[in-house]
């Protein structure tokens, strides 16, 4: 009888794909219409202005959340340092030390604020897309972090820091004709690739299955019809909600990761070894 009811389910659903009533997320929701400026180096489309708006809204927060700091913080001002001190102490210090650490914060904790800020907004009612789901601030994020990691490098350990990072020492040289190509490619290629793809495609899926939950909601609720499957949209309603929770964590997580991950290669840039 289950396998029955869900097949049953399954078609009802296809039926009404077929007539327009239910659709699923798809990538084109990631390139929505312009909606301003277009025809011009500068038309906006939704995703752009809430990248505009996020900024803004940090912009905001640094200003009059740091403009009447005191010695002895009160509880408000500990709420606006405690990610500013998480970051400097749990990041910037922790991988870096402090010398080093103290150098390289104002990029790290931009990095932080910068990605969580456009994580966040796909929770958001009403923008309910992530700044970061499509490719190109997460590219410029990391390209930047990649920049870093090399001009790093090269003023602490000049010329040698490539050559310690392509010829690896204590090898035997033979072996070079293997290793270089493949310490070139995760060294200077797959890092800013691998720090691009892990947070757009965390970003975009969460989207896709947020908009699929609760598409599926209202479509069991609303359009199916009073026919004994509603509590079908009672369990993606749940499902929903308990994702809107987990993406809430995962946008936190990819912005402490990205920082990090950016704080070690700098790190490994400035390793003694080099």
């Amino acid at each position: 009888m289950e396998r029955a009811l869900l097949h049953h389910a399954l078609t009802q659903i296809s039926m009404a794909a077929e007539d327009g009533g239910f659709h699923a997320p798809t990538i084109a929701e990631f390139f929505p219409p312009i909606v301003l400026f277009e025809g011009t180096p500068f038309a906006l489309n939704r995703i752009m202005l809430i990248r505009l708006a996020v900024m803004l809204v940090l912009v905001l927060f640094v200003v009059i959340g740091t403009r009447s700091l005191k010695v002895v913080p009160t509880r408000g001002s500990s709420l606006v340092e405690f990610p500013f001190n998480f970051v400097r102490n749990n990041i910037a210090y922790e991988v870096l030390g402090e010398h080093d650490g103290k150098r390289f914060l104002p990029l790290i904790t931009t990095i932080f604020f910068l990605v969580i800020g456009m994580n966040i907004t796909s929770v958001i009612p009403g923008l309910n897309i992530a700044g970061t789901s499509v490719i190109g601030l997460p590219l410029l994020l990391a390209v930047i972090a990649w920049v870093v990691f090399i001009y790093a490098g090269l003023k602490k350990n000049g010329v040698g820091f490539l050559k310690a990072s392509l010829f690896p020492p204590g090898v035997p040289k033979a072996l070079y004709l293997l290793l270089t190509p493949i310490e070139f490619l995760s060294t200077f290629i797959l890092r800013p690739v691998t720090l691009t793809l892990r947070l757009t495609m965390n970003m975009l899926v969460g989207h896709l299955l947020l908009v699929l939950f609760f598409s599926a909601t209202w479509f069991f609720f609303f359009q199916q019809g009073p026919n004994g499957f509603s509590f079908f949209g009672l369990g993606t309603l749940v499902f929903g909600f308990a994702f809107t929770l987990f993406e809430l964590f995962v946008a936190a997580l990819q912005a402490y990761i990205f920082a990090l991950l950016t704080a070690v290669y700098i790190q490994l840039s400035l390793a003694d070894e080099h």
